[in-house]
């Protein structure tokens, strides 16, 4: 089970985005890697292909690797480590490590 999914709220522990905080948009489990919103920025240059459809300088985010963020557990409000659990029900649910919650 993957300790990260898309739309949980991560926070960044590493690099020059350490400290900022956003949601989680694309993962990409084999090659370990997020993309995380408002995060890790980078400028694409795009031309122009017709008339309609502008070309210029872009802001998108960039890949980074899983390693580098950690999920934000929502009672305590600080990044946690995550555990994985199994419920009588028989269903494996990812649980903070910091307040024993389900996240």
């Amino acid at each position: 089970m993957v300790r990260i999914k898309e739309n949980d709220l991560v926070q960044m522990m590493t690099g020059k985005d350490k400290g900022k905080r956003g949601t989680v948009i694309e993962i990409c489990p084999k090659s370990g890697k997020v993309k995380v919103n408002g995060l890790a920025m980078r400028t694409r240059h795009i031309k122009a292909r017709r008339a309609d459809k502008a070309g210029g300088i872009k802001r998108v985010e960039s890949f980074i690797d899983i390693s580098n963020v950690m999920p934000v557990c929502p009672s305590t409000d600080k990044p946690c480590r995550v555990n994985v659990k199994m419920f009588e029900d028989g269903k494996k649910r990812r649980i903070s490590n910091r307040s024993k919650e389900a996240l």
